[in-house]
């Protein structure tokens, strides 16, 4: 079984981080949504989100010879998806762990990676690292792809959402949420 190792993702991982989702979302997701939507969703929603980056809440998973196999995160601000290019208003205020659920965002796996446990191992370390920062509730808005994975590990539907991706193009996200 190939090893993964995960690190924070730093500044310096943008570009390559950029790469990895386009070829996720274009591998991945093609059975869910249409080109038009795919291609939308890469303009704004399926982004990177550089706040993750700075607050230190993303990862990024890596081959044991340094490729980079998959992303993702959570984030203690209100944001629920999206990136720096989103259509929607980016919400930036902290959330309060007491009452709140932490946001797991962003994960995506590149496709030669898919069906190893990649996108679980990204979702536990997500949730570790919230649950250590005292939160006891996940939030995420899933795309219609990772909502197998989601279920597997806990996860129970809450609302389906119609998110703009631009050019009158909007794609369907699940608000999903976890309690531990």
């Amino acid at each position: 079984m190939m090893q993964f190792h995960l690190r924070v993702a730093t500044p310096d991982d943008a570009a390559a981080i950029r790469d990895l989702i386009d070829a996720s979302v274009r591998g991945l997701q093609a059975g869910d949504y249409s080109a038009a939507q795919i291609e939308g969703a890469l303009a704004t929603v399926f982004t990177i989100d550089s706040q993750l980056i700075a607050d230190g809440t993303y990862f990024v998973a890596l081959t044991t010879d340094g490729e980079l196999a998959g992303c993702g995160g959570w984030s203690r601000r209100k944001t629920l998806y999206g990136g720096d290019h989103q259509v929607e208003r980016i919400a930036p205020e902290l959330l309060d762990p007491t009452i709140d659920a932490a946001k797991i965002r962003a994960i995506f796996v590149h496709p030669k990676f898919a069906r190893r446990g990649l996108g679980s191992l990204i979702l536990k370390a997500a949730e570790e690292a919230a649950s250590a920062e005292g939160f006891a509730r996940f939030e995420m808005g899933s795309t219609l792809t990772g909502l197998a994975l989601y279920r597997l590990k806990g996860y129970r539907e809450m609302e389906r959402v119609a998110v703009p991706v631009g050019g009158g193009e909007t794609i369907e996200v699940v608000r999903m949420m976890k309690e531990t």
